[in-house]
């Protein structure tokens, strides 16, 4: 059973832009695209140790919707959390969190 955790409104959220949430002890990088979408991924970037994802950069590689990390710039598809390229190191797949938004209201499950 998923555990729903309202974490913030979203007119909070900028387009392609990233924020932090902490739900249940974990950081979570949560994004609204352009279309509407919120995504949500780990924010705890397994190559440099950080928690920075959310401060990363939202893109495209092909039809995928990516972000970059900020520290040492791997890429990760923000739908599935896979990483798309490691720089030359082993690809670390990111968690990925299901999001709902109700009433104007972001919710992050665990």
């Amino acid at each position: 059973m998923t555990r729903w955790t309202p974490v913030c409104e979203l007119a909070a959220l900028d387009p392609e832009r990233g924020v932090a949430a902490l739900v249940d002890g974990v950081q979570v990088a949560l994004f609204l695209l352009d279309d509407g979408r919120v995504l949500g991924v780990a924010n705890h970037d397994p190559f440099s140790g950080a928690n920075v994802v959310s401060r990363g950069i939202v893109g495209t590689h092909g039809e995928r919707t990516t972000v970059t990390s900020p520290m040492h710039k791997q890429v990760w598809d923000l739908v599935t959390g896979e990483c798309l390229d490691a720089a030359g190191k082993d690809p670390v797949d990111l968690a990925v969190f299901a999001v709902e938004v109700r009433d104007g209201t972001v919710h992050v499950g665990s």
